[in-house]
């Protein structure tokens, strides 16, 4: 599907903005605009374009087409992540512009980061794929999707250019990886994927229900 692909796509650049942010945080000095410049990435581009595309047009086709809950599970539980993202860029935003470094940003950047890489690992490797399969069975072969605004335009060329500018830095405490495990939310207002969107076909199919259910 377009908008599912479209939206791999902007996981990856995503992922590597995260990686420059980090870099420059640990050295803004060199560069104290391109504060302003991340924060309008993650803010209109991350924010307005890629999260709301997931949440207004795929979310809104799984609960209309496949029948699956918006108000617990895995899109109840990444919603709340969207919203929780968004909160750390409000506390973000004064330290982004004014372009400092300090314990504080450097605190923030990580937690900012390390959730963002998890919320990505669990949408492509659960997510998505999961998504594309439902809404086929329930004959979606498409979704609608859009272009950016202009400034969201604007957003994508600063991710982009941020991309190129600094390497990305690989954070050695993160774990990186595929399934539920790596969703922030698993455990936490999630049960997993199969505990809370199989259906009893499915169970069957793929053995037994996990121990206690």
């Amino acid at each position: 599907m377009l908008l599912l692909d479209e939206l791999r796509a902007e996981h990856d650049l995503i992922d590597r903005v995260l990686g420059s942010l980090r870099t420059w945080v640990s050295n803004p000095e060199v560069a104290p605009d391109d504060g302003a410049r991340f924060l309008r990435f993650f803010r209109r581009y991350a924010g307005d374009f890629h999260h709301a595309r997931e949440e207004q047009t795929l979310f809104t086709a799984l609960a209309r087409e496949a029948e699956l809950p918006l108000d617990r599970g895995p899109v109840a539980a990444l919603t709340a992540e969207h919203h929780r993202f968004t909160s750390l860029l409000d506390e973000l935003e004064p330290l982004l512009l004014r372009g400092v470094a300090d314990q504080r940003l450097t605190a923030l950047a990580i937690e900012y980061s390390r959730g963002l890489w998890h919320h990505l690992d669990a949408e492509n490797s659960v997510l998505l794929p999961d998504s594309e399969d439902r809404l086929r069975t329930h004959h979606v072969k498409e979704l609608p999707s859009r272009g950016p605004t202009a400034e969201e335009q604007l957003a994508l060329a600063d991710g982009v250019a941020l991309a190129g500018r600094y390497a990305a830095l690989v954070d050695p405490d993160v774990i990186r990886g595929d399934g539920c495990i790596m969703c922030p939310s698993y455990g936490e207002g999630c049960r997993g994927l199969e505990r809370e969107w199989w259906t009893a076909s499915e169970w069957e199919e793929h053995g037994d229900r996990f121990s206690g259910d």
